[in-house]
């Protein structure tokens, strides 16, 4: 492991404390999404060691300033101190490891990141690679706060180490067939490719739309090629197309065939998982990429601290930020603010779960326990269902809200 700590001589209150994070950054995993959640995460380290650190000032408020320091890094292995605390704190000190979408690889970097003694682990985009980290944290006495992931079942068993700010994938995807049907839609077919995730948003989405007249039609990607897609859904009379599978293939040749087929010219295409959310979408399919449907996890309208990290972070990526880098800023938020009040003891932390009571970039953040979810969870982020404007698909059209 190589540490590379960012120039300065400002004094701290002591070593640093050591957040490990996991980031899916080398494909096959979604490596848009790992960047994003790395910058979020990345920058509010910066602002708390600015802010004072942890045992120095109290948090970071809207009108913060962010920070210039640089982060460099070796794929798969890295560490960010970000800036130096200011007198009296001890800096924070994110300990990166890429996942790549690799449950194993996850596993073995929660051991690893145990043994170099961080005091609790934070990120992780992907459902199935979370579950194998939430599952190894809570093995070794490891709190683990996870960013993204929306599994239900996060944890076999309800455990008192592991936290989500994400929401489960049964509150949003609940919302989202709440919009097919306020749209019209009865009739939806679901090309999936074999997943745990996957399996799971087609079972929420078929028990909720079946007692309100909607009809899931499975359709297996494992066995069908884009054109027999196609025929699937005239055969089927679908007006509604979702896509829950892996970007950019199969779902860029999919997509193509489906426009490009004149019988489906009224049929909408959705990707409840928010492939549309990152520039990639745009840049391979254009215009085709408008008008897909997806969930955000973004309020209408973000307040002052949004609105700041927003700038900030667009300044960062080059880009607009996704929802997925505000969860990554959020997440560090809620830690820092356990660790200044709470301590840096693993048994700590995770008595503090309840405890939470931080402002994010998209609301107020507490954490509860929900019926059928075996963590503490933030119930719940604010939920949109978005696409992609067809005259500027820069630009996102909010479509449906969901509850709080």
């Amino acid at each position: 492991m190589i540490t590379h700590s960012t120039p300065g001589s400002v004094r701290t209150g002591g070593p640093s404390v050591r957040i490990g994070a996991l980031v899916p950054l080398t494909p096959p995993g979604w490596v848009d999404a790992g960047r994003h959640l790395l910058a979020g995460l990345e920058l509010a380290v910066r602002e708390v060691n600015e802010a004072g650190g942890i045992g120095g000032a109290a948090g970071i408020d809207a009108n913060g300033t962010t920070g210039t320091a640089s982060t460099t890094r070796t794929p798969g292995t890295a560490d960010t101190p970000g800036t130096p605390a200011a007198p009296g704190g001890r800096p924070l000190e994110l300990v990166v490891r890429d996942t790549a979408a690799d449950p194993q690889r996850a596993a073995a970097a929660v051991e690893e990141l145990a043994g170099l003694g961080v005091a609790a682990v934070v990120g992780e985009y992907h459902s199935v690679v979370a579950r194998s980290a939430a599952a190894g944290a809570a093995a070794l006495g490891l709190p683990y706060l996870c960013s993204s992931a929306v599994l239900d079942t996060l944890t076999d068993e309800p455990t008192d180490l592991v936290a989500r700010l994400a929401p489960a994938q049964s509150h949003g995807w609940r919302i989202y067939g709440d919009f097919l049907l306020a749209a019209g839609h009865r009739r939806i077919a679901v090309a999936a490719q074999p997943s745990v995730y996957w399996a799971s948003g087609t079972r929420v989405l078929r028990e909720h739309l079946a007692p309100r007249g909607g009809t899931v039609v499975p359709l297996d990607m494992a066995a069908l090629t884009p054109a027999a897609v196609c025929d699937a859904l005239v055969e089927q009379r679908a007006t509604a197309l979702l896509l829950l599978v892996g970007h950019p293939d199969p779902a860029v040749p999919l997509v193509r065939a489906v426009r490009g087929d004149r019988r489906l010219a009224e049929i909408l295409i959705g990707a409840p998982a928010g492939q549309p959310e990152f520039a990639t979408w745009a840049a391979s399919l254009g215009d085709d990429g408008a008008a897909v449907p997806f969930l955000r996890y973004l309020p209408e309208h973000l307040g002052p601290l949004g609105t700041r990290v927003e700038k900030a972070l667009r300044e960062q990526l080059g880009e607009a930020p996704s929802f997925v880098a505000f969860e990554g800023y959020d997440t560090v938020a809620v830690l820092a603010d356990l660790l200044r009040r709470h301590g840096t003891d693993r048994a700590g932390i995770a008595r503090s779960w309840p405890r939470v009571d931080t402002e994010g970039t998209r609301g107020r953040i507490r954490l509860s326990r929900v019926p059928g979810i075996g963590v503490w969870q933030w119930a719940w982020p604010p939920v949109q269902v978005v696409d992609r404007d067809p005259a500027a698909p820069g630009r996102f059209r909010v479509l449906h809200t969901g509850p709080a």
